[in-house]
């Protein structure tokens, strides 16, 4: 990244980060049609972890596990690592039951979400400008999750876990924060996804039972994007802009992940854009925008002090 300009690099990094995901979550909604979703999530993660993780030895940047903090192993296990795999078992199973594009709308609130969480309660006018945001979200969410509830096409359990992925999403990203100040941004992906992985394999193998789902050449090839791309790359770069950048103006990329899924789900299996999803996306962008920045769109402070303290070279990407 270039000293000069590390925020347009940050973004750059990013929207890179979105455009890969966005189509891994499409790929993924086409392979949980075929094969179980926990499965799906561990095999995916752990594979990513242990794949990034000989990437970081072949260059010499993997430190033993010895050389970590014991407070940092137990929360690459029970912090991010166990809600990292929550989210994936989570998010594969409404992929399920409703349209990619809508699940990732529901992560788009993320951003949201977390600066909520970064303000804590407060009555300045940082925080009602955040509150205001979160009402305005939280409408576009009623709008795509409404309909459900009335017969939709859709289902409202779907829509319902939907939702609660965009938290669980927030809390891993805060997580992942919290390792940021210790880990650099790939061996955080690395020790999280495998751990993730690992933790989901026992449920993996009890959903599996004794049936063996299909291994068909075009669920393995996006397997293999998912892992590579949608996994080792994306996490990792934005795993690097949380060491970098607060978690809610990290986030805020998360708008344009339904965006591009929705792009995605329509040209690679023709999910329909209705007027409903679009709706529902202005109520859930312009709550986020306003939640960061307010009328003025200056973006706001987080409530917590960012370090400004240089990790050491062994951490460095």
């Amino acid at each position: 990244m270039s000293s000069k300009h590390p925020n347009a690099g940050l973004a750059a990094s990013l929207v890179i980060a979105v455009i890969l995901w966005g189509a891994s979550n499409v790929g993924t909604k086409y392979l949980v049609t075929s094969w179980p979703p926990i499965l799906t999530g561990a095999s995916r993660f752990l594979l990513a972890g242990l794949l990034l993780h000989g990437l970081l030895a072949w260059a010499g940047k993997a430190r033993p596990l010895a050389g970590f903090e014991s407070a940092v192993r137990r929360a690459l296990w029970f912090r991010s690592g166990m809600v990292l795999a929550l989210y994936i078992v989570l998010f594969n199973s409404t992929l399920q039951r409703i349209p990619a594009s809508h699940a990732a709308l529901y992560l788009g609130a993320a951003p949201l979400w977390a600066a909520v969480w970064e303000q804590g309660f407060s009555l300045n006018r940082t925080a009602l400008w955040r509150y205001a945001g979160a009402v305005i979200a939280l409408v576009g969410i009623a709008v795509l999750f409404l309909p459900s509830l009335r017969g939709g096409v859709t289902s409202w359990l779907g829509e319902a876990m939907g939702l609660s992925c965009s938290f669980i999403w927030t809390w891993y990203g805060h997580e992942c924060r919290r390792l940021g100040t210790k880990l650099s941004g790939a061996e955080i992906t690395a020790h999280t996804m495998w751990r993730a992985g690992l933790l989901l394999l026992v449920p993996a193998l009890l959903e599996l039972g004794s049936s063996i789902p299909p291994l068909r050449m075009p669920l393995l090839l996006v397997q293999g994007y998912c892992i590579v791309c949608g996994g080792v790359i994306a996490y990792w770069l934005w795993n690097r802009a949380l060491r970098c950048w607060p978690t809610s103006r990290v986030y805020l990329f998360n708008n344009l992940i339904p965006i591009c899924t929705m792009a995605w789900a329509h040209f690679t299996l023709g999910e329909s854009i209705t007027p409903t999803f679009g709706l529902a996306m202005v109520f859930v962008i312009v709550g986020v925008v306003l939640g960061q920045g307010g009328p003025a769109g200056i973006p706001v402070r987080p409530r917590v002090r960012i370090s400004r303290q240089h990790p050491s070279s062994s951490q460095k990407d």
